[in-house]
């Protein structure tokens, strides 16, 4: 497998281009050829679109010579399956949508290419974007580039994995069970979950239908460097997000945590995580491994759980059980306003919260359903559905959540830990997880 994290950034190949160092067609052929050299063993990139993409590259490079400028002029990148791209598939993974085009693009995407991007394609995902390995009867399966044996992640696994293998700098996912932050983390690259609400989730739709966005679900940038994610995220925000104060070490304050109370972590990340801390507080960081501010959180898990298979089945219940009645909702949602609450409360002292995104790295594929699924951690079988309790910490309060790499396993595989912040303050979260992983290095 190709492990290629050395490429350029957007921002990088941006500056080149204006800089006349390069051109948009030129970067765009070095993309195409990275993907067709690379992606064979990992089948990340499921929808090529090459040609319309040169066509974009000419474009920019008539819009640069016409004296226009843009963020990311040029720049190549993919999006996830399920963002609607005029023209193109969108599946979700699923048989039944195997026919589906979509007739325009996702807001998200519309900025991206207002921005100057070129749109090479889309990224391989899970059937309903339901599991965190991205795998279906349309595509296929997608393997970490680490190793491929292992997943790439879910729901954004095609995304993690195109990152990672260097093909391009910068990828469109969406996330409401860790579907950023856990492809990132299993391969070694960077995802924010923003704060719900912040970007436009229009045409991120389940594929023929034009309805409500569901509870909890956010769309979000991911890339192989912290600058391009941040630059990303304000080109797709609806509104303006406070940038991070600038802050030597000593100024900022993290709570850090190695656990939870309904999920088990493999020693390696712990020991990790606790090496993170340390570095942290030896570069003048006020941490915290402990804090009496924490909400419940096996209530949060037990509400979020609830929530979220309420959210992904549309109210359709499990075989055999009854639906959620309409005050059963409402007491949910009223339970997630006290929890956001105490959240707030929390983070008055302190700026971020590192915690896993998952307690595992990249497991082996595992075609078995979620609810019956089992995962080996420390020596021990686990159920694989109590893992959805760290992405849960920040999915169910609606709060912002950099993923970032900090160090690699016994088996080589990237250990991914996530920085979640208050409301809004998305660039903390980012800003917090730079300093986080500039330490470990």
């Amino acid at each position: 497998m190709t492990v290629a994290m050395t490429e350029r950034s957007a921002i990088a190949i941006a500056t080149a281009i204006r800089a006349g160092e390069t051109s948009a067609l030129a970067e765009t052929e070095a993309a195409i050829a990275r993907i067709e050299a690379r992606d064979g063993p990992i089948n990340a990139v499921v929808v090529r679109d090459f040609d319309r993409a040169r066509e974009q590259a000419r474009a920019a490079d008539r819009r640069l010579a016409a004296g226009e400028t843009g963020p990311l002029l040029g720049v190549p990148m993919t999006v996830k399956e399920s963002f609607d791209v005029a023209g193109l598939r969108t599946t979700w993974g699923l048989e039944a949508a195997r026919d589906f085009v979509a007739q325009a693009d996702a807001e998200a995407v519309r900025r991206l290419k207002r921005a100057g991007a070129v749109i090479l394609g889309k990224t391989n995902v899970p059937p309903l974007l339901a599991d965190l390995q991205s795998d279906n009867p349309i595509y296929g399966r997608t393997n970490n580039p680490h190793h491929p044996e292992r997943v790439a992640g879910g729901s954004s696994g095609g995304a993690a994995a195109a990152l990672a293998a260097g093909m391009v700098p910068l990828e469109l996912g969406s996330d409401i069970g860790g579907s950023i932050r856990v492809p990132a983390a299993f391969n070694g690259v960077w995802g924010h979950k923003p704060t719900f609400g912040a970007l436009s989730r229009d045409g991120h739709y389940f594929p023929g239908t034009d309805g409500a966005p569901g509870e909890l679900s956010v769309i979000g940038p991911m890339a192989r460097d912290p600058d391009d994610l941040a630059l990303a995220l304000d080109i797709l925000a609806d509104h303006p997000l406070a940038q991070a104060a600038d802050r030597s070490p000593s100024g900022w304050r993290v709570l850090v945590l190695d656990g939870h109370p309904l999920a088990p972590v493999a020693s390696s990340m712990a020991e990790a995580i606790d090496r993170l801390a340390n570095a942290l507080h030896a570069a003048g960081v006020m941490v915290d491994r402990h804090s009496d501010l924490l909400p419940d959180l096996v209530a949060q898990h037990r509400d979020y759980w609830k929530m979220l298979n309420i959210t992904i089945m549309r109210g359709q219940p499990p075989e055999g059980t009854p639906p959620a009645t309409l005050i059963e909702w409402f007491d949910l949602r009223d339970r997630q306003a006290r929890n956001k609450r105490a959240w707030a409360r929390l983070f008055a002292q302190y700026d971020a919260v590192i915690a896993p995104n998952l307690g595992i790295t990249a497991f082996p594929h595992d075609a078995t359903p979620i609810p019956e699924r089992m995962v080996t951690v420390n020596g021990e079988p686990t159920p694989f559905g109590a893992q959805f309790a760290f992405p849960g910490l920040a999915t169910f309060p609606m709060l912002p959540a950099t993923s970032f790499p900090i160090a690699t396993d016994p088996d080589g595989l990237p250990i991914g830990v996530q920085a979640i912040a208050d409301t809004y303050q998305d660039h903390t979260a980012i800003a917090v997880a730079r300093l986080a992983h500039g330490v470990m290095r």
